[in-house]
Formats: structure tokens, C-alpha cells, sequence
């Protein structure tokens, strides 16, 4: 069996690499830059250099796989960054109808299955309908909100705050993506499932953004105040920031189509929850990040 990975250095790729590895496979890894893989796992790994907007590159890289992990990057810096998806999502269903890929486990999100009005969350439902109008077996992971996004508030947790346009009190799934890639590598090791199949990845439990701020805040040793604040507040750092206008929407619309009663279409369940807790995911990750 040869599986073939993209984003192969993300945090839900990564993981799943490793896994694979430890498995005893030999993973396809399907990345724009070799550098930036690690040593060790690069020598046990075959790897594959392409552009996943190249679809002749992507379609020589898709050659003899049996299964296959694919995550869609997102690209912030893009003038376009859904469209960008959306495109790249084209050429890998492409190329795996082509080669006739018989099993693809793919990373999507809670909230594409609304289809339109989330924001970047719909390249993530483009990717789905792409890849399950090719015939192949289909496992589509729709995962709740990463604790990794923290990452991207280090500056602000600094100070003691926390921003977000989420209501406060507004529980949501919350995940890490390292589970993730646990359950992907478990579907692509996984034989005997077939059809397509909608399986959630909800994190150990719902939390509201208010309990996100004091779990931070006990882990790290300092109270953390959260800020709730309009979605033109947030538009307008962005813009400064040198987003595009269609970069700008597309993350607005990320939250802004999550925040209205958005109950997700899979339930938590057994099959459904993970075990890291963002507790322990802060003193492994985000305290350590924040200190340098």
C-alpha cells in the first residue's frame, strides 16, 4: 500500500507522518519545499516535490498511490485565498481519478457543511464536493477549532488579553490538530471502509472562548481578559496587517458563519472525541512559544 500525504510539515500532517512511520510505512510525502521536513523523518519517507496548484506536477506525484491524506493549505498571503483552495482542491480530485486512488482520508472542518458562508471554511466544502464526485472511497474528518490558532495571538497573550469576534459564552469544539492526524492516520491504515463517510474530530470538549481565556491564564501563571469585539475591528487589523480584501473576508467569514447557532452536523460520540486537553496542550506548546 503506498499513501501519499499533503502538508506533510503541518501540525495534522506531521503527525500523522510519524505514525505511519511507526507503523512500518513508507509515506509519499507530497511538499513544495524538502528543506523544511525533518531529517529523520524525510530518510524514511519517499518524497514527492510539487505545487499543489501545479496540476501536472500533482498528477506525477499521485502515480501508484493507493490511498491518500489530503489537506488543503490555507494561504493568508494569497490575493485570493478560497479561490486558491478551491483550485488546488480541483487539481488533486483530478489527479486522483486519474490514477484511480482508491481510498482518501481528507481534512475539512466543522462548518463546511453548510457549503457556502463560512468563509475559508468553504474552500474546505469545495474540497469535499471535489473529491467525492471522483467515485473513490471518502473519509472526510470534519475537525472543530484548533488549539494551535493560539499561536497566532502570542503578541496579545503577552499582554494579558485574548480577542476574539466568538461570543464569550458560546461553546464550540475545540481540538488538537495532533489528534487529528492521530485519527487520519488510523482511517489510512484502516482497510475495510468504504462509500464516504463523515467522521467529526471534536477535541475532549466543547468550551466557550471565556473558559479558553482561564484555562491559558491557569496554565501560564497570569490572568488572561478576554476581548470580544466587532468584526470590523479585527477587518481592520488585517488590512493593516497587508491582507488582500479577499483575505480579509474569507477569515472574517470563518467566524462570522459559526457564530450565529451554529450546532455542528456531527455529534460528539465516542468515535467523535479526543483526548488532549487544551490544558495540556498550552504547557506543552503555547507556554513554551510564549516565553520566547
Amino acid at each position: 500500500m503506498t499513501i501519499g500525504i499533503t502538508g506533510a510539515t503541518g501540525n495534522v500532517g506531521s503527525r500523522a507522518v510519524r505514525l505511519l512511520i511507526q507503523a512500518g510505512v513508507r509515506p509519499r510525502l507530497l511538499v513544495r519545499d524538502p528543506a523544511r521536513l525533518d531529517p529523520g523523518t524525510a530518510e524514511l519517507s519517499e518524497i514527492a516535490q510539487c505545487d499543489l496548484l501545479d496540476p501536472e506536477g500533482l498528477s506525477a506525484a499521485f502515480e501508484g498511490l493507493d490511498t491518500l491524506l489530503w489537506i488543503t493549505p490555507e494561504n493568508f498571503t494569497a490575493a485570493d485565498p478560497l479561490a486558491e483552495m478551491s483550485a488546488m482542491a480541483a487539481a488533486g480530485a483530478a489527479a486522483a481519478e486519474h490514477h484511480r486512488v482508491r481510498r482518501i482520508v481528507l481534512i475539512s472542518s466543522v462548518g463546511a457543511e453548510r457549503g457556502h458562508g463560512a468563509g475559508l471554511i468553504d474552500g474546505l466544502a469545495r474540497s469535499e464536493e471535489a473529491f467525492t464526485d471522483i467515485g473513490a472511497h471518502v473519509t472526510v474528518l470534519r475537525n472543530g477549532y484548533y488549539f494551535s490558532n493560539l499561536l497566532g495571538n502570542l503578541d496579545e497573550l503577552r499582554d494579558g488579553r485574548l480577542t476574539t469576534t466568538m461570543p464569550a459564552d458560546r461553546p464550540m469544539p475545540w481540538v488538537d490538530p495532533r489528534d487529528v492526524g492521530e485519527v487520519a492516520a488510523a482511517r489510512l491504515l484502516a482497510g475495510d471502509w468504504s462509500g464516504t463517510v463523515v467522521q467529526a474530530v471534536h477535541g475532549p470538549r466543547d468550551l466557550t472562548w471565556a473558559e479558553v481565556a482561564e484555562i491559558v491564564g491557569l496554565v501560564i501563571g497570569r490572568k488572561i481578559s478576554l476581548d470580544v469585539v466587532p468584526d470590523e475591528a479585527v477587518a481592520a487589523g488585517l488590512r493593516q496587517a497587508g491582507l488582500t480584501d479577499a483575505a480579509v473576508a474569507g477569515l472574517i467569514g470563518m467566524t462570522a458563519g459559526l457564530r450565529d447557532g451554529f450546532t455542528p452536523e456531527q455529534p460528539r460520540t465516542a468515535a467523535t472525541t479526543t483526548p488532549t486537553t487544551l490544558a495540556s496542550w498550552v504547557a506543552s506548546t503555547l507556554a513554551p512559544a510564549l516565553a520566547t
